[in-house]
């Protein structure tokens, strides 16, 4: 069967390629996905592979299995990973797998190699089956994910409209195996401030740029708290709170000169990450009124809204029921909290899902997935790609 559990070989099979993938460093930036695509290539000997690159060093994976008319399924991931941050927070080589109390450690494990090795077991299996479906299968593992940069899944889709597809299901787990239907927008934002130059010593309360700054910075973390009515009432209850609240965060501060100097710039880069329910639009009235009450400015240096497929469409209605077949339940319709690849199918009016054996909200140190969930996903991915091909 497409979808049956995994067996002893099958699962040594993907805990070896799930470690091969992380030993072949491709943290983002620079982003050199080189080694992954060759484990990936090696996979999938005696397959259709194609790799295509805009930058020779950030190189894509496709397989594309055609069987007859029908729909086009496409599974996606990606195979750069985030940098590993402090070594001193991982118990663990951060390039390398280490299996621990059913866990699979290691860089890039949940975010997201362990779903780029599902989804190739999951089209070894239906290479195989090609009597179970008909249509066109498309496996993409690209590049530049973690920077939204556009050597990935924007080159392919710029340069290959055949890779659109009916529907989309992306690898990106939104945590504790849930589907996500919706994930949030994004704002890069760059806060701004001058004040007096001059010595330090004849500094007044509020009038360096330091002290403006910080004032703004301080009303804007107050807006954490701030949460959105869901537009979909599959995405209203417990388990989705954190995919409902706004979050800020600042991720970079610039200024001074030096101890005894007045500081006359100061600069800060926030990540906003917007939840369905609130607007960029809405976000920027914020931002208008923080610049009258302090003296700075802002622009927006990235951003797009919120996004979102019908929790009825054919890629969420095939992972929720291939899932509930093999683990007794359906998962439950969540927001994505990091961005994904999704969202540029859905820019283009393709339904799309993301699932996948990421087992917490964002990965962070000791990153890992649960050897059981990435066993799962092999099944689940194949089934419901099978449901879909009819």
């Amino acid at each position: 069967m497409i979808d049956r559990r995994a067996d002893a070989a099958e699962a040594d099979q993907a805990v070896a390629l799930l470690r091969a993938l992380v030993r072949a460093e491709s943290v983002n930036p620079p982003g050199d996905t080189t080694g992954p695509v060759r484990v990936a290539q090696a996979a999938l000997a005696g397959l259709p592979v194609e790799v295509v690159a805009a930058e020779p060093t950030k190189p894509n994976l496709l397989v594309i299995l055609a069987n007859g008319e029908g729909p086009s399924i496409h599974l996606n991931a990606h195979l750069d990973t985030v940098p590993p941050g402090d070594p001193a927070a991982w118990s663990v080589p951060p390039l390398d797998l280490t299996e621990r109390e059913g866990r699979l450690h290691g860089l890039g494990t949940g975010n997201m190699k362990g779903a780029a090795a599902a989804m190739i077991l999951a089209v070894r299996r239906l290479a195989v089956s090609r009597d179970r479906w008909r249509g066109t299968l498309v496996l993409s593992l690209v590049a530049d994910e973690c920077v939204f940069g556009p050597h990935g899944a924007a080159h392919l889709l710029a340069q290959r409209p055949d890779l659109r597809g009916d529907a989309l299901i992306c690898g990106e787990g939104p945590g504790a195996m849930n589907l996500a239907v919706a994930e949030k927008g994004l704002m890069w934002v760059r806060l701004r401030a001058a004040g007096r130059s001059g010595q330090g010593m004849l500094t007044t309360r509020g009038s360096s740029a330091a002290a403006r700054l910080a004032a703004a910075l301080v009303a804007a973390d107050a807006w954490n708290e701030i949460r959105a009515a869901p537009p979909l009432r599959s995405l209203d209850h417990a388990g989705n709170a954190e995919g409902m609240r706004l979050s800020v965060n600042v991720g970079h501060l610039r200024g001074g000169a030096g101890h005894s100097q007045a500081m006359s710039e100061a600069e800060a880069w926030l990540d906003l990450r917007i939840p369905p329910g609130l607007t960029r639009e809405a976000i920027a009235s914020r931002l208008d009124a923080l610049t009258r009450e302090h003296p700075l400015s802002w622009e927006e240096v990235k951003g797009w809204e919120p996004n979102w497929s019908d929790p009825a469409s054919a890629p969420a209605c095939a992972v929720r029921e291939a899932a509930a077949r093999l683990r007794g339940r359906p998962p439950l319709d969540v927001t994505r909290l990091p961005a994904s690849d999704a969202a540029r199918w859905r820019s283009l009016g393709v339904p799309a899902v993301c699932f996948g054996p990421q087992p917490t909200l964002a990965a962070g140190p000791d990153d890992f997935v649960h050897r059981a969930d990435l066993l799962d996903c092999v099944a689940i991915y194949a089934g419901a790609a099978a449901a879909l091909l009819r």
